[in-house]
């Protein structure tokens, strides 16, 4: 028999989790590069998303776009991998002082010690749909794209692994729209199972035809900006993000006060491929599980930024589940508007967009959204300054597969 809202509520608790140290966060999108230039961004309500110009037979619709990717291949020493998703992601590495803050934890553990867990759903797959349409007379690809570490679900991994001179764990997580906010659940259990010292997490996902044709096929694709939670929201924009996270346990400042990941919740409802379970059992779990690996109350949860891809049936359904859950006082908002839909990356950009909320006293509204869905009293469409101690991020996948993040600001 399906699980029921009031089995969910009755079953055992996962026990709460030490709370591990975020050295450092970053995320690159259509919005900018880093996060200074994702928060200014943020602060303007100004979109990223522009029309579609991608691809030989562009998809009618908007996109969020990352400039620059085209004209920056990667260093000589890191060219076997270059393709588009690894020039991304070569690209959100280089902001923030991320990759200093990396060879700090590789010096202070060891290389073998911090291991990088990656999410995305598609990888290098661009390269791939490149070499098929640039076949030869005799069916072979192009020499340039003869190149086997380009065409693998794990291309991005290994080209972190090598530009970061790490030699520890290294694990592609590729859950759809879930993938890169599981990553900090996997980094988590590596470093409490001893397997791990300190763990980058993070995700990158280019933009590509499978994709864009994908869900237009789908009748997902929205042919103007997208509107989260409005209620005549018509469809999703797609978009492309390289994000990353460096976690790991409070070795130097145990006192400090940067932040923190309390918790997190993972479910899988398989209701239905591309539908979200109807009482919305999937998501109710993960936030529930988030909250008691944390040992807090969903009261105390001052900003959820949603999963909220402005598809008709997933924001409903999430909505319903916020204003079941949380206080009327938590502010929720999706963050879409500004960067679309990043798919296998929307999870760890989200995430960082929830950091910077909680460094800066600021929950980010909902972009282009004028009448929201009826009867969730959390739904914010403005920009709110406010004191914000704890906040969650949703990501909800193809296949019910779902996670929430909880994060807290002070270590």
């Amino acid at each position: 028999m399906a699980e029921s809202v009031a089995d969910l509520h009755a079953r055992r608790a996962p026990s709460p989790i030490a709370r591990l140290c975020i050295s450092a966060f970053t995320a690159t999108s259509a919005v900018g590069r880093g996060n200074a230039a994702t928060l200014t961004a943020l602060r303007a309500r100004a979109s990223g998303l522009s029309r579609n110009d991608f691809g030989p037979q562009p998809v009618d619709t908007y996109i969020g776009r990352v400039e620059g990717i085209e004209d920056n291949p990667l260093p000589q020493h890191l060219k076997q991998w270059d393709c588009r998703n690894n020039r991304l992601a070569w690209l959100g590495l280089n902001q923030d002082g991320f990759m200093s803050t990396v060879d700090t934890a590789r010096q202070r553990h060891g290389p073998t010690r911090v291991a990088i867990v990656l999410g995305t759903s598609t990888s290098s797959i661009g390269a791939t749909e490149e070499a098929y349409r640039s076949l030869d007379n005799a069916g072979r690809f192009p020499q340039h794209l003869l190149n086997p570490l380009i065409h693998t679900p794990h291309s991005t991994g290994d080209f972190l692994r090598h530009a970061l001179s790490l030699d520890g764990i290294c694990v592609t997580v590729g859950t759809a729209c879930s993938s890169s906010a599981k990553v900090f659940a996997q980094g988590e259990r590596l470093i409490r199972s001893g397997l791990a010292d300190a763990v980058v997490v993070g995700g990158a996902d280019s933009l590509c035809g499978s994709v864009l044709f994908g869900f237009n096929s789908l009748e997902l694709v929205s042919h103007e900006q997208c509107r989260p939670f409005d209620v005549a929201r018509d469809g999703i924009n797609l978009g492309e993000a390289a994000g990353f996270a460096l976690i790991e346990r409070a070795l130097l400042e145990p006192n400090g006060t940067g932040p923190t990941l309390l918790g997190y919740g993972e479910s899988s409802d398989a209701f239905h491929m591309s539908s979200p379970h109807p009482q919305g059992l999937g998501a109710r779990s993960a936030i529930a599980d988030a909250l008691a690996r944390a040992g807090l109350s969903a009261d105390a949860v001052d900003y959820v930024n949603l999963h909220g891809t402005a598809s008709r049936k997933n924001d409903e359904i999430e909505a319903q589940a916020i204003s079941d859950i949380f206080s009327r006082n938590t502010l929720a908002s999706s963050t879409k508007g500004w960067t679309g839909h990043t798919l296998g990356a929307a999870g760890i950009l989200e995430a960082v967009i929830t950091l910077l909320a909680l460094e800066h006293s600021f929950a980010p509204g909902t972009l282009n959204t004028t009448r929201l869905e009826p009867d969730c009293p959390q739904l914010r469409i403005e920009n709110t300054d406010a004191s914000l101690q704890t906040g969650m991020s949703l990501s909800f996948a193809f296949g019910g597969s779902n996670c929430a993040l909880l994060f807290g600001r002070n270590a």
